[in-house]
Order: structure tokens, then C-alpha cells, then sequence
């Protein structure tokens, strides 16, 4: 919760918790903030500094001033604004047309000095009600304050933990591909006889069979590398494959990846094949490994590679996805993955996003993130999705909308979100100084 909030229910108690307001004499409409250039005993000169005029002629209903700053109690200037103190509640400026209009604008009734209108003043009950609002708000942010400190804590022991385990796995595939060398060894220097007879007789036998044994393993390989199943290998796909490494640095960079696919930033069956001859030999001995143990270390790998934020506080939303029902629809947002949209009476499910990255302002960048290069609109964009995130104890998708065609908007709670309230001492200080 911002120091900004705490101070406006301090504001507010303190209004709520005094009498009577003191009325401060001052020109009708003016804020107390500009009670100095409205000083009776002396000409006024316009805000803007357009014009100087006798002080008679403020509030006299008769536009002197360009800017309508003589006229701040009256309805005489059409860009004049009127000031509702609003005791016990939050002041306000209004348009200067709404002034004795018959509406009451201000909740202290101030506006409607001269038109007749019944007006209660429900200030002090609006104040009670707000200030109720922003403690029970106080109470939900130092709540969700407190588990994101937990959220935290079981982070980093995961991030341990996993990375613990992925070096262990490692560790087993390069003991295995050792031992594999050995046996292959071997088994090369037993079979060199009977292989130079089977040359002699099968030698376009055995190429033949070769070639087709390569078309299937090339053709598994691209079952397994399209992730998403769309029908191509994209960089995006091919960056989480860190065993195709061309430098064996620890990393698959964007640039290294699209050198893989002959420059391209995805690839169809008919054109892997190329890409097929530059990585095969590096795929098919990262299977050496049990494809369990593959699956494991490239899980692994991703999910540590993953920004999960400063304190990695967002890592508890990987592999978890949330819900919305609506009465068309059922939303489905899976962190960090992809968001999705299904008709809840029949039909088929619609990508409304990939995970794309954080998108905030440059002070709060984990506030938003972006899923992007979703199913494509009829004659239109691939749709994409917007995520709010704000604070709150529990973790739930509370609303979605399509502001534009194929752009939609989800808001999303979580505690992860949540920052360290200010103390009372600071909100004391803060409002003394003011």
C-alpha cells in the first residue's frame, strides 16, 4: 500500500473525528491552496495573468478573465471551476456550469448556494464509508504483504532444491554417455570382421534402411520440438532444447537459435529437413539419456531459466493455471504458459496468447505481463492478452473483457504483487509535514 493511501485515511479520520469544520473566509469556490492571490483589500490579478481588476468584480457573475479565475463561485465563466471543500470527506473541483444548477454535485451542498435545491450534506457519511474502504484495503495489502514474504522464502528453497536436482541428472547423462563410448568401443573392435563382409554384400542394403531410419528419427524430432503441436519448430521452442548449444556455453541464445533454423524464425516438415542435417548429431546424443531423464532436464531447465520476478515471489504461479466462468465463456489463464478461451456450452478451445513478457511501466514492471500470437481473428489480428496484477491475499482471476477486436484484458490478484506498507510512525510524519 502506498504512503499516498495512508495518508488519505488519515486525512479522513482525522476529519471524521473532529466537529464542527472551521470555516475559513475565503472568495466562494476558491481552495485553500489559492486563498493568497484572492486577498480582498487589493486588486486581482487573473491566475493567468491576462487581466487586473478591482476586487469587487470577483464572484460579481460576469466574466472578467480569460482563464475564469475571477469567477470561481459563480456559473459566469464556461471554463471556470468551482472548489467543493467537502469537510470530512475529499475536497473536489467541479465544472463552474454545474453551480446552482439544481444538482448537487458537492457532498457538502456548497454548489446549490442559490438555486433551491434540496441538498443533504452526506459528506461525513461518504468519509466514514471511504475510510472503512481503505482500512479494510490496508488490511488485505499488509496481509498480502506478509505472504508474499512466504512466497519468497519457498522460492528460493525451490530454486535450490531444483537446481540441486538438475546438476544431479546432468552429472548421471555424462557418466552414461561415458560408459555408451566404452561399450561402443568394444563392440566395434568385436564386429569388425562380420562388418566387413556384410559391406562387401549389403552395402546399399543397409543405406537404404539407413535413410529411412533417419526420415523417422528426423520426423520424431520434429513431433517433439513443436511444443505447442501448431505444425512448426519456432525459436521459442527450439531456445528451451539447450543440448543443441552450437558453442556448448551453457545457453541458446534468440540469434544462435534462428542460425539453427537457416535463419528463419520458425520452420514447417518440408524445410527442417535442412535444419534437420545441421542438428541431428547433437539431438540424437542427448538421447543417450532416458527420455524421462530428457524430459526432466529440459523441464528443469526452463522453469530455472524463467524471470520470476526481483525475489523469483511469482515462481509459485509456474505450472498452475487459474479460471473464470462467465455465461458464455470459461477463461483459463496458466501462468507464465499460455491463456486460453472455451465456449462453456460445446466447442472447441481458443488461443488467446502465448507467454510473452513482463509488460509494466518501467518503476512496476511486474504489474502486468503479456501473452501474445494467439489464435488468428477472422480477417483480423492474432489475438492477444493484457494481465493486471494487484495485490490480494488470494490468487484468482477476477475479470476479463475485449476492449479492442482480438485484444483482451484480463485482472488477475495475487499476493505477490503486494508491497511493504508504510509504518504509522511514517503516515504521522508524512502528514505532520504536510
Amino acid at each position: 500500500m502506498s504512503c499516498a493511501l495512508l495518508l488519505l485515511l488519515m486525512s479522513l479520520a482525522l476529519a471524521m473525528g473532529t466537529g464542527a469544520a472551521v470555516e475559513i473566509q475565503r472568495p466562494r469556490g476558491v481552495p485553500l491552496s489559492s486563498e493568497q492571490f484572492y486577498e480582498e483589500n487589493k486588486p486581482f490579478t487573473c491566475l493567468d495573468g491576462s487581466s487586473t481588476i478591482p476586487f469587487d468584480r470577483v464572484n460579481d457573475d460576469y466574466c472578467d478573465c480569460r482563464d475564469g479565475s475571477d469567477e470561481p463561485g459563480t456559473a459566469a465563466c464556461p471554463n471556470g471551476s468551482f472548489h467543493c471543500t467537502n469537510a470530512g470527506f475529499r475536497p473536489t473541483f467541479i465544472p463552474s456550469s454545474r453551480i446552482n444548477d439544481g444538482i448537487c454535485d458537492c457532498c457538502d451542498t456548497t454548489d446549490e448556494y442559490n438555486s433551491g435545491a434540496t441538498c443533504q450534506n452526506t459528506c461525513r457519511e461518504m468519509g466514514r464509508k471511504e475510510r472503512e474502504s481503505l482500512q479494510i484495503m490496508a488490511e488485505i495489502t499488509k496481509e498480502g504483504f506478509l505472504l508474499k514474504q512466504q512466497l519468497i522464502h519457498e522460492a528460493k528453497r525451490g530454486q535450490e532444491d531444483k537446481q540441486g536436482k538438475l546438476t544431479e541428472l546432468q552429472g548421471s547423462k555424462k557418466g552414461l554417455e561415458e560408459k555408451v563410448e566404452a561399450l561402443r568401443t568394444v563392440k566395434e573392435t568385436a564386429e569388425d570382421p562380420e562388418k566387413e563382409a556384410k559391406e562387401r554384400h549389403l552395402k546399399a542394403w543397409e543405406e537404404l534402411i539407413r535413410m529411412e531410419k533417419d526420415k523417422t528419427r528426423m520426423a520424431e524430432a520434429f513431433l517433439e520440438l513443436d511444443d505447442d503441436a501448431d505444425g512448426y519448430v519456432s525459436v521459442a521452442e527450439l531456445q528451451s532444447h539447450l543440448e543443441l548449444d552450437p558453442d556448448s556455453d551453457g545457453s541458446l541464445s534468440e540469434t544462435e537459435t534462428q542460425g539453427l533454423l537457416g535463419g528463419a524464425d520458425k520452420v514447417d516438415t518440408s524445410t527442417f529437413e535442412t535444419v534437420w542435417s545441421g542438428i541431428k548429431d547433437k539431438y540424437l546424443q542427448s538421447l543417450i539419456c532416458d527420455p524421462e531423464c530428457i524430459s526432466i532436464c529440459r523441464n528443469l531447465e526452463k522453469e530455472i531459466g524463467f524471470d520470476f520476478g526481483p525475489s523469483a515471489e511469482f515462481a509459485y504461479l509456474y505450472s498452475q493455471c487459474y479460471e473464470l466462468s462467465t455465461s458464455e465463456y470459461i477463461y483459463r489463464l496458466c501462468p507464465f504458459n499460455r491463456v486460453s478461451q472455451k465456449p462453456k456450452f460445446g466447442g472447441s478451445e481458443t488461443n488467446l496468447g502465448l507467454w510473452g513478457q513482463w509488460a509494466g511501466p518501467e518503476d512496476n514492471l511486474y504489474s502486468v505481463m503479456k501473452y501474445d500470437h494467439g489464435q488468428g481473428c477472422w480477417q483480423g489480428p492474432n489475438r492477444s492478452t493484457t494481465v493486471k496484477l494487484t495485490c490480494g491475499k488470494e490468487t484468482v482471476v477476477t475479470s476479463t473483457s475485449e476492449p479492442s477486436r482480438c485484444e483482451y484484458l484480463m485482472e488477475f490478484t495475487t499476493p505477490a504483487v503486494c508491497q511493504e506498507p508504510a509504518s504509522l510512525d511514517e503516515v504521522l510524519h508524512g502528514h505532520t509535514e504536510l
